[in-house]
């Protein structure tokens, strides 16, 4: 079974971060691409070994990603 997460990727020093905010996991690459292979793997490896009262804990279902526009200076 698949499932769809969100990857929120940024870019720190020389390289990325990426998150997934659904369940507070983070991995990192050199470029956009690796980091976000880097993450799959990693919420692979924690499906794996995570217990289901573990995923149940740290799922959150609703994420919301969208912009706000704030008055500066």
């Amino acid at each position: 079974m698949n499932r769809r997460l969100t990857a929120v990727i940024e870019r720190e020093g020389d390289g990325y971060v990426a998150l997934c905010p659904e369940l507070d996991v983070v991995s990192q690459g050199d470029t956009v691409a690796s980091a976000r292979d880097n993450l799959a793997e990693a919420l692979t490896l924690f499906f794996e070994v995570a217990s289901a009262k573990e995923i149940d804990r740290r799922l959150c279902n609703e994420v919301y990603v969208t912009h706000v526009e704030v008055a500066v200076g």
